[in-house]
């Protein structure tokens, strides 16, 4: 029950296109959209280039350098230390 209610929160967030009108400030909301986003635009065991990110955060969203930010700031998104390429992080055992 906890994680249909956690989608359903989620899915109120985003207009009727499928975008996101504006990035939460609370944290908690955030950490909702971060999780979503990082499950559906994002393969594990696959890696993308930071256009391919900025592309597939666009598809929600305009300002997608802010949202990539703040994927990799919570762990859902991991990139090498020069910034080319990002990946899905395993998930914690």
């Amino acid at each position: 029950m906890p994680e249909h209610s956690t989608s359903h929160s989620v899915s109120a967030l985003f207009d009727g296109e499928g975008r996101l009108p504006t990035i939460p400030r609370r944290p908690a909301r955030r950490e909702q959209l971060l999780a979503h986003l990082a499950q559906t635009l994002f393969e594990r065991d696959r890696s993308y280039t930071e256009p391919e990110v900025n592309e597939a955060l666009r598809t929600v969203h305009p300002d997608c350098s802010a949202l990539r930010r703040y994927l990799v700031t919570s762990g859902h998104l991991a990139r090498t230390r020069d910034g080319r390429v990002y990946h899905r992080p395993p998930a914690a055992a």
